[in-house]
């Protein structure tokens, strides 16, 4: 689906104050043409999973192109009196020269490696750094939800549903398109089918069921009205003793008349397995085996696993606030670190120490690979190398822990290719990445998850996947961490 209307806008305001007050200070300081690296990671794999699908880039990319001040913007800095007009001047004349390389939307990332690399001037890389995070943590996290639903309904259609319950505005949006990217088949969200392309799809609520005098009334108004497309909800009053029944006699009162059929019902409450299986039973007896069951109402991915494994009869699920929020685990903890700085046109490695293991940072630029095994065509691992380092596939290759040395593994020449991850964004602040329908990064996204053994995709003690040092890497990075520690 090809986006049909441009949904850039001016984020540049969407920054920490701290972007502003350390860029003032680099400013005073005569630093604003340094040279720094950043790269955008996360450590942990929301709800305990094995992976995270990468989304949102496309937003970052507006976002970025569009980047300036305005003078309303300008006026509102003044009035916090904490800069002074040369600063203002500066910002007036913004504009990212930088450039950025980001893995590619929808593909399968995991823990610590880059996803989005940026080299740029301190001030312009800094001033980038909520807006790119708020960006991609939210949409790789709905999209990692809905992928892990989509799963578990093994072959059935999943809609989005959940704007109601999305926080805001753009997190019901760009929510929906996140969700799209994950696998569902459609939103209830119009903005985002107007923005996006997303297939839109939306029947009734109880309250037109209660608005008639009787459930009947409204089901047949209902049916005159959309007899191609005639999906009932069944349960505002009671599921199998009026709501089914109704439909029934619809189907055959104003449908099969003009010879149409019965395209579905909705239950949204109750006991979805049983309801699901009488109800099936009920419609078929009738002759209508070609009504599909569609189910909503606080589905998420256990619930989904659940209902199918009793038998459910469903064709297709409505999910909501769990998937809209990612409920379960409704924080996606990407960071944004330097990670080098370049003076006199040398690269200096930058590490950030912690007692915490798991936050000590690799340092230096970097490229990220993921390695592909010949005989199976699955991933093996992916590595992390300094930018300037080859990976030669015919000769053996050892992968080190980003933890522990001694933990590596060696890789038989010619047993495995090495595919960069990473791709030019911008180059020197001009976009030079493609822009993707929707349609173009959902292919991508089955093609990539097909490189994964589908261990990595169990909801419970996935497979652990490995993201992996070259020696090169792991020493400096050990040499760093005893040379500050001294």
């Amino acid at each position: 689906m090809s986006q049909t209307v441009n949904s850039a806008r001016n984020i540049t305001l969407v920054m920490d104050f701290y972007e502003l007050t350390m860029s003032y200070n680099y400013f005073k300081q005569g630093k604003i043409d340094e040279v720094v690296y950043f790269d955008m990671f996360y450590r942990r794999n929301p709800d305990n999973g094995g992976y995270v699908l990468f989304a949102g880039l496309q937003q970052l990319i507006e976002a970025v192109k569009d980047m300036h001040f305005s003078d309303g913007d300008i006026d509102y800095l003044r009035s916090l009196n904490v800069f002074d007009e040369d600063f203002f001047d500066y910002l007036r004349n913004f504009k990212f020269e930088g450039t950025i390389w980001a893995i590619p939307e929808g593909t399968p990332v995991f823990p610590y490696e880059p996803l989005v690399t940026v080299r740029a001037k301190i001030i312009e890389a800094q001033m980038i750094e909520t807006f790119l995070l708020v960006t991609v943590n939210h949409q790789s996290l709905i999209a990692t939800k809905t992928a892990r639903v989509v799963q578990e309904a093994r072959g059935r259609a999943v809609m989005e549903f959940g704007a109601r319950r999305a926080q805001g505005y753009d997190g019901a949006t760009y929510g929906a398109r996140a969700a799209y990217i994950g696998g569902a088949s459609g939103t209830a969200t119009v903005s985002a089918g107007r923005m996006f392309g997303i297939p839109v799809l939306g029947t009734m609520a109880h309250s037109f069921v209660q608005s008639f005098d009787t459930e009947y009334d409204a089901f047949k108004a209902y049916a005159e009205i959309y007899p191609d497309s005639c999906v009932l909800l069944v349960d505002t009053y009671d599921t199998l003793k009026s709501g089914i029944p109704n439909a029934i006699k619809v189907a055959y009162d104003v449908l099969i008349p003009q010879g149409k059929r019965l395209a579905g019902i909705r239950i949204d409450s109750g006991d979805i397995s049983y309801l699901t299986k009488r109800a099936r039973a009920m419609l078929d007896a009738r002759g209508l085996e070609d009504c599909k069951i569609s189910i909503s109402n606080s589905l998420d991915e256990y619930l989904i696993r659940s209902v199918l494994e009793q038998g459910a009869k469903i064709d297709s699920f409505g999910v909501g606030e769990n998937m809209i929020t990612s409920k379960s685990s409704p924080v996606f903890g990407g960071v944004y670190k330097m990670a080098a700085v370049e003076r006199d046109g040398k690269i200096i490695p930058k590490i950030k120490i912690s007692e915490n293991s798991e936050k000590i940072t690799n340092p230096g630029f970097k490229r990220v690979y993921r390695l592909i095994e010949v005989e199976t065509m699955k991933a093996i691992a992916d590595i992390i190398t300094f930018a300037d380092e080859t990976i030669d596939e015919s000769q053996d290759l050892t992968i080190y822990s980003q933890f522990n040395k001694w933990k590596n593994k060696v890789l038989d020449g010619g047993t495995f290719k090495a595919i960069e991850l990473q791709k030019e964004v911008f180059v020197d602040g001009e976009c030079v990445y493609p822009e993707y329908t929707l349609k173009e990064i959902r292919d991508h996204v089955e093609a990539q998850k097909k490189l994964m053994w589908d261990e990595i995709y169990r909801l419970e003690y996935p497979h652990e996947y490995y993201v992996d040092l070259s020696e090169r890497l792991i020493d400096y990075k050990v040499k760093m961490l005893e040379e500050k520690r001294h």
